[in-house]
């Protein structure tokens, strides 16, 4: 019986390797149908259109199994710059010509070979291979045990093996319900069972304290004391979380000690682990999405990065009002970037401080752009602030990170002092608004008021004309702004001529004709305009883009130096 056992394992063990050999052989590149030089997008189109072409599921040919592997393993290979480079060079993805048989952590082999944890290395076999599957992937494995093993097979023992496969016998008396399909004897199953400890465990109470809307991505696994593959599952949750350290957080529910937990969550059991991701949507709730794609680090990954929060709003910085009214009386931040899309880090701490800020990022040519230089901005990354008065504040730049984790611990630390000060810049406003008269608005110009504001003694008249409502506010609050700087030279604290220059707004829909005596069309393709007009000589300039604060600011110093361009009217403007 001994002989038997023996004789029937090196069997075993000779077809793997063979197995193993015989995959390495198939070029990668013939087997994607692409080309040598062919770049990442076209490696990932190829492969997702043969992987939905052969699946087995939707493939039910003999050979569709077989082709799947080997689909899933060229992209393995390709997909992975390192591993591509050195199939390019030696023919062999590990770096060195021959068969390695590879050890821990290696990743070659037929399909994948993937860790199985601290010390452990293991075999993942296709569609076509021995086991049941495991939520929606098709392949299965089975762990060699690392150092400290009491054999050679490490975590589990030839019973183990033929009772999985042959569903008993060889003294143990277990069932199927090992990783992926191969079990193991009760050794091997109290591994797996005690593996969930090395993820922290999460219950109610820690869920609504830790979890539910707080602005933390978590990956959960929820299982059960009998779940087949937990070890699988938790080893790419390990490298998952270990590349998203400090952007996501890990957690393992059990839906058999806290049944009525994963119950009120809508979780329900299954033979196989389960995935979630918890994650705040733009309505600020959080919600719980399941993964059901293949378990593969890259995909669990790239499934966790679409999940994270995206509550910066991606601006143009060319037409980005900066003085637009502040959402909730909140300060804002700006990433300033040249990065195609958001950035992690950003869109962690967008989720972790949603309630505290207004979030917006902006992609830039170089620390020349123009709009870049009117920030004050000398060095990319960088971070520009807005108190809820509208004062600027330039929060850091040129900023460098060592690792995603440390990196939004230390702009947490520069958010959390930025708030301090909108806090007390708040605190002091509010004082001096209790202890100051109420400051004037900016005048409506009719024609009862026009003398006092645009008459003849008054040398520029900043006129805000609007069409609408809510053109009407902006330019509002763009010009009271405008107003109490010290490029008007003396305070405006009310139209009075005294005023180097004075401020008003004009409702074109009512003043078409006074609009008239400077533009025959009158200004019509504009929603809101801003008009430098010098009553004495007649003359006048006109601001036609977007209207903030800064470049109000800008256009009336340049009226003041006489660094912009004035035309004559067509005749003497008259408000009624």
């Amino acid at each position: 019986m001994e002989t038997r056992r023996i004789s029937i394992a090196i069997v075993l063990c000779a077809s793997l390797f063979v197995l193993n050999t015989q995959s390495k052989t198939v070029d990668p590149y013939k087997v994607l149908g692409v080309d040598k030089n062919a770049n990442q997008r076209e490696i990932q189109k190829a492969f997702h259109k043969l992987s939905l072409q052969y699946h087995p599921d939707k493939n039910k040919n003999k050979s569709a199994q077989e082709k799947f592997a080997e689909i899933n393993n060229a992209y393995d290979i390709l997909s992975d710059e390192d591993k591509r480079k050195n199939y390019d060079l030696y023919g062999d993805e590990k770096g060195a010509p021959g068969f390695d048989a590879g050890g821990a952590g290696d990743h070659g082999g037929y399909t994948y070979f993937t860790s199985g944890g601290p010390g452990q290395s293991g075999f993942n076999f296709g569609p076509g291979g021995m086991g049941g599957g495991q939520g929606g992937s098709k392949s299965f494995s089975f762990s060699f045990g690392g150092p400290g093993s009491q054999s050679s097979f490490g975590g589990f023992g030839l019973d183990d093996i033929f009772s999985n496969m042959f569903g008993g016998g060889m003294g143990s008396g277990s069932q199927f319900g090992g990783f992926g399909g191969f079990g193991g004897s009760g050794r091997s199953q109290s591994r797996t069972r005690n593996s969930a400890k090395s993820i922290p465990s999460i219950n109610s109470q820690k869920y609504k304290k830790e979890i539910s809307d707080k602005g933390m991505t978590w990956l959960l696994l929820s299982h059960t004391s009998t779940s087949r593959g937990i070890q699988y599952y938790e080893s790419v949750i390990g490298e998952v979380a270990s590349s998203l350290d400090g952007a996501m957080k890990v957690g393992s529910i059990n839906c058999e000690t806290d049944a009525s937990f994963c119950k009120s969550l809508g979780i329900y059991p299954r033979n196989a682990p389960r995935l979630f991701v918890y994650s705040l949507k733009s309505s600020g709730n959080g919600a719980l999405v399941e993964y059901s794609d293949d378990l593969d680090v890259k995909r669990v990954k790239s499934f966790c990065h679409d999940h994270l929060p995206r509550f910066s709003k991606r601006v143009d910085l060319g037409h980005f009002d900066f003085v637009s009214q502040t959402v909730g009386g909140l300060p804002k931040v700006m990433l300033l970037s040249t990065k195609k899309d958001t950035p992690v880090i950003w869109r962690a701490l967008s989720g972790l401080y949603q309630n505290r800020f207004v979030f917006y990022d902006a992609q830039v040519r170089d620390a020349s752009d123009p709009a870049v230089r009117r920030l004050g901005v000398d060095a990319l990354p960088a971070i520009v602030g807005w108190l809820s008065n509208g004062e600027k504040q330039i929060l850091r730049t040129g900023i460098s990170v060592k690792d995603l984790k440390s990196a939004i611990q230390d702009l947490s630390g520069l958010l959390d002092n930025f708030e301090k000060k909108n806090k007390k810049a708040a605190s002091a406003q509010s004082k001096r608004e209790q202890s100051e008269p109420d400051a004037k608005q900016v005048p409506v110009l009719t024609g009862s008021n026009f003398n006092d504001i645009c008459g003849e003694k008054t040398p520029v008249c900043v006129i805000g004309v609007f069409w609408s409502s809510k053109a009407k506010d902006k330019l509002e609050k763009v010009l009271s702004s405008v107003s109490q700087k010290s490029l008007s030279r003396r305070r405006n604290t009310a139209y009075s001529s005294r005023d180097s220059v004075s401020y008003a707004l004009l409702d074109a829909e009512k003043q078409q004709s006074f609009l008239n005596a400077f533009e025959k069309s009158g200004f019509k393709s504009s929603d809101k305009v801003l008009l430098a007009y010098k009553p004495r000589k007649g003359k006048f300039a006109v601001f036609n883009g977007e209207v903030t604060t800064e470049e109000a600011e800008s256009f009336i110093s340049s009226v003041l130096s006489g660094d912009v361009q004035f035309s004559n009217t067509r005749q003497k403007p008259i408000a009624k």
